[in-house]
């Protein structure tokens, strides 16, 4: 039954929604139906994930609720994000997070998505934001150099291996996003935590090994000289780490 639940609340525009709930232990995806959403009471229970697509720019909530280790995940965007919520209540281990994707060899590491976050209210312990960018992806490994063809026992001469290849350059790490955080004039400062690094530098790619000469087998008496090897490559450079995002604390 709880399964069907989740599934009518996808299947929902709610940018018309009023209420919704994201069971203990679960998670939920917003539909990118809308880019603007506006809920009268979200509750994110105790372990659950929300997680808002790339193409949300604005949710409005008039009562936010994150229970104990809830998550709100908004996915890597190049457009920022406005969460505006005008009493926010978040549980002991709760956290936004808008930490940028990893790279791979077919595209670049994302950056941290700049996340506006509006909260009028807040009964917290801990307000904790998660905005580091991604990691760079690591530089192709060199390929091996091919082994020399061998020679005859007394005729023909072996050849030499073949040099490996450069490994790659790994990929540079993408910057932590830019945060803009509205808060109550008397929320303790030493109560914000918000994680900007930039993501990790990419790993350089491994040198191909050397080729071995070729040398001639099943002789008995005589053969013929072996193949010199050839010779191995030169490992990548890594990549950069990325920047450092920004924190803007603004007081309401």
């Amino acid at each position: 039954m709880r399964n069907l639940i989740l599934l009518a609340m996808l299947a929902t525009p709610l940018a018309q929604a009023e209420n919704l709930e994201v069971a203990a232990n679960s998670m939920l995806r917003l539909p990118d139906k809308s880019a603007s959403v506006h809920l009268t009471q979200l509750h994110v229970a105790d372990a659950a994930t929300l997680m808002l697509p790339a193409t949300l720019t604005e949710l409005k909530i008039d009562q936010l609720e994150l229970g104990r280790d809830a998550r709100i995940v908004v996915a890597p965007a190049d457009s920022p994000l406005l969460i505006e919520a005008r009493s926010a209540r978040l549980g002991e281990g709760s956290e936004f997070s808008a930490t940028g994707a990893a790279g791979s060899y077919q595209r670049a590491a994302r950056s941290g998505r700049s996340l506006d976050l509006k909260l009028a209210e807040v009964d917290a312990e801990r307000l904790a934001i998660d905005a580091r960018g991604g990691a760079g992806a690591p530089g192709y490994v060199g390929l091996d150099g091919g082994n020399g063809q061998a020679g005859g026992c007394t005729w023909g001469q072996a050849s030499r291996g073949a040099n490996g290849d450069d490994g790659g350059n790994g990929h540079d790490g993408a910057p932590g996003g830019r945060i803009r955080l509205s808060l109550p004039q008397g929320f303790p400062q030493a109560r914000i935590v918000v994680r900007l690094d930039g993501g990790a530098p990419g790993k350089p790619g491994a040198a191909g090994k050397a080729g071995k000469g070729g040398a001639s087998k099943g002789c008995l008496v005589y053969s013929t000289d072996a193949g010199a090897n050839g010779r191995p490559g030169q490992p990548g450079q890594p990549g950069l780490a990325g920047a450092a995002g920004e924190l803007i604390l603004q007081r309401l």
